[in-house]
């Protein structure tokens, strides 16, 4: 299985509404990691809308690829199914989406249901925010202090991002760049510090690009 380098999800929690047919249509988003999150925040929405006619779901989550949705009441196929649709379509994950309707008394039909609710999850995906995450290595750079300043000006010319410095009876450096990189980062550090500096992979996790 080749890695994973990136994925999207949403920046935060979120909603956005319309109406059609005076039936009101409320899509709220949130990121979220695992069932559980997933659950609460639905069950949040559930109690908040207590008296709504339909609150629909979906959502997917990065780990395990798991996929759900509900239509909540609403003919099989024409909420929950377009809800996840618009999920997978934007290529988002770690996403739960909840559209609540207010029934207006009118009868939308089958196609007026997939697009009311398709676009209720794309407002709030865009109300949400879509941001990449990327996978980055954090590493650890060892110094003595007389070649700190001299490698501190040349990693100003790379990709690396510096988290934190701490000075002690050596420089401590903790830096950040993107895992492809990370290995070619290493060695061209080796080579200018003439094979006595290496960093040090300290752990790898997904930030915002």
């Amino acid at each position: 299985m080749s890695a994973v380098f990136e994925y999207k999800t949403v920046k935060q929690s979120a909603f956005d509404e319309f109406t059609e047919k005076r039936s009101r249509f409320i899509g709220y988003v949130c990121p979220v990691k695992t069932q559980a999150e997933a659950s609460a925040f639905i069950a949040e929405i559930q109690k908040k809308h207590w008296d709504a006619k339909h609150n629909v779901y979906a959502y997917i989550l990065r780990e395990g690829g798991i996929k759900r949705y509900s239509d909540d009441g609403e003919p099989q196929g024409t909420a929950g199914v377009p809800v996840l649709d618009v999920l997978e379509k934007s290529g988002v994950c770690d996403t739960a989406v909840v559209v609540t309707r207010y029934f207006g008394g009118i009868l939308l039909g089958g196609g007026g249901l997939v697009r009311a609710y398709s676009h209720a999850a794309h407002l709030a995906l865009d109300a949400g925010k879509i941001m990449t995450m990327g996978l980055c290595a954090v590493l650890e750079i060892r110094t003595d202090y007389a070649f700190h300043a001299k490698l501190s000006a040349y990693m100003e010319g790379t990709d690396a991002i510096l988290l934190n410095t701490e000075f002690s009876d050596c420089v401590t450096m903790t830096v950040s760049i993107a895992a492809e990189k990370s290995d070619m980062f290493c060695d061209t550090i080796f080579d200018f510090s003439g094979g006595k500096v290496r960093p040090d992979k300290i752990c790898e996790k997904f930030a915002e690009k």
